[in-house]
């Protein structure tokens, strides 16, 4: 069954065709690690490793390379403001070093905390300063630069291309930018020059001056280092589509004359009250704030799962909350179908529902729905429903083959006993009272026709 994936650069579904049979070249735009990532961000990794599960779940074997931005990104996008990592570095007291470190350590965390696998290759900016000042030289070889009194420049107008990928409508915006000595105003540093030699931490000798990359230019170098001038898939949020996307495939072709990548994939944002999550407007929460709200942070990878990857997912508390109870609800059924291993049945053609979902574009949420339709499914046996939903899950990663029961403490199983002799006598407010005990040891009632029932509260 084909992979069909929403190719940005036709703006239509295409089904999916390595360059090179059964192999995946594939790049994703990781952060600038100057502050934490909010779960904004961390929707779109989730996303990038939903793909990276669902071509491998096909036996494609996937080669992933993410960037890790330790220096050159600006505090505006336009090539102005201060480096965001020399920024932090001076608030913090710390090198740019100690910053970059800290929080790629916390990124990481956050990556196991989400099940999210890490890249074939984490590839730091500052550790592939030679490729980039490469990458300048084959531009300035074939004209596509010139120099300014703060950098090295892309002219724009000579890459023909420019503005097809980004469909030009941000560009005409973008005319507003302030042109300096610019000559378009969609023009891009790629090599900023020091103002005074030694003031920044992190700068560089180059052909041309002490001073630093363009935020741009890292991931067309590294990329193309160990992925090649030409390979599969890019990645990235919405938000990278009109500049930084546009901007590293004209860097990239008009270097190599090189068609730069074949299929380019972004998700759409995380929203609030309509608005997209920032960092700008408060970022709202990172995985650890979550945590100690009582949330499992597998309850936001759950939460993630339910919308499409193209359209915005509305975040709030609430609607955590109600991910959280459908999670929990989840891990229970899975033990009921552990404690009566019945048999009975065929899935093959769940099988081939889950496997045509996934493929088609990643159609996540309608692969999620198909586990509770399984579930309700009178005709299969457990035994059947667990094997099956245990394979779904090598692409959902919600830990659901780590579920164990949760043995009940006798002291749980006393207070239970003491309640029911006061329903039998019909002293409800003693039931009340020890209903009350067990709920603060951890536990919940559930009273029916079978009795009552305890569980662990999650």
């Amino acid at each position: 069954m084909p992979i069909k994936l929403h190719n940005t650069l036709t703006r239509k579904k295409e089904i999916f065709t390595p360059i090179k049979k059964g192999n995946v070249g594939l790049y994703s735009c990781g952060p600038t690690v100057y502050w934490y990532q909010h779960i904004g961000n961390l929707r779109t990794y989730i996303f990038v490793d939903l793909l990276k599960k669902v071509l491998a779940y096909n036996n494609l074997k996937i080669k992933h390379v993410m960037n890790i931005t330790d220096v050159g990104h600006l505090t505006s996008d336009e090539d102005e403001g201060e480096d965001k990592i020399e920024k932090t570095a001076k608030k913090e007291g710390k090198t740019a070093k100690e910053v970059t470190n800290y929080y790629l350590k916390v990124f990481k965390e956050d990556f196991k905390k989400l099940n999210i696998e890490e890249p074939t290759i984490w590839a730091k900016a500052t550790t592939h300063i030679k490729e980039q000042i490469n990458l300048i030289k084959k531009l300035e070889e074939k004209g596509f630069t010139y120099k300014t009194s703060d950098g090295i420049y892309y002219d724009s107008s000579k890459f023909k291309a420019y503005g097809k990928f980004s469909r030009l409508k941000e560009q005409k915006a973008r005319k507003r930018v302030s042109m300096k000595e610019k000559k378009n105003p969609t023009d891009f540093a790629l090599w900023k020059f020091s103002t005074k030699p030694g003031e920044r931490q992190q700068e560089y000798k180059s052909p041309w001056g002490i001073g630093y990359p363009g935020w741009h230019l890292e991931c067309s170098a590294m990329s193309m280092k160990y992925l090649g001038e030409h390979f599969d898939i890019h990645t990235g949020g919405q938000e990278h589509i009109q500049v930084h996307h546009q901007n590293e495939i004209a860097q990239s072709e008009g270097a190599t004359k090189k068609k730069f990548v074949n299929y380019w994939i972004h998700t759409a944002w995380l929203t609030s009250k309509g608005e997209k999550i920032s960092k700008s407007k408060g970022g709202l929460y990172t995985v650890s704030q979550l945590e100690e709200k009582g949330f499992d942070p597998i309850a936001f990878r759950y939460l993630s799962l339910t919308a499409h990857y193209r359209k915005p997912l509305e975040f709030s508390l609430e609607s955590l909350s109600s991910a959280k109870t459908a999670y929990n609800k989840l891990k229970e059924r899975i033990i009921e179908l552990k404690q009566n291993p019945t048999s009975k049945g065929t899935t093959k053609k769940y099988k081939a529902e889950f496997l045509k979902s996934i493929n088609d574009d990643l159609n996540i949420p309608k692969a999620l729905s198909l586990i509770w339709t399984i579930l309700k499914d009178k005709d299969i046996g457990n035994k059947q429903k667990l094997e099956l939903i245990l394979d779904f899950d090598k692409i959902f990663s919600l830990n659901l083959d780590k579920i164990k029961e949760t043995k009940t403490p006798k002291e749980v199983l006393n207070l239970l006993k003491q309640r029911e002799k006061a329903r039998k006598e019909k002293s409800w407010k003693e039931a009340d009272k020890i209903r009350n005990k067990i709920t603060k040891l951890g536990f919940s009632i559930e009273d029916s026709e079978k009795g009552p029932a305890v569980k662990k509260i999650q």
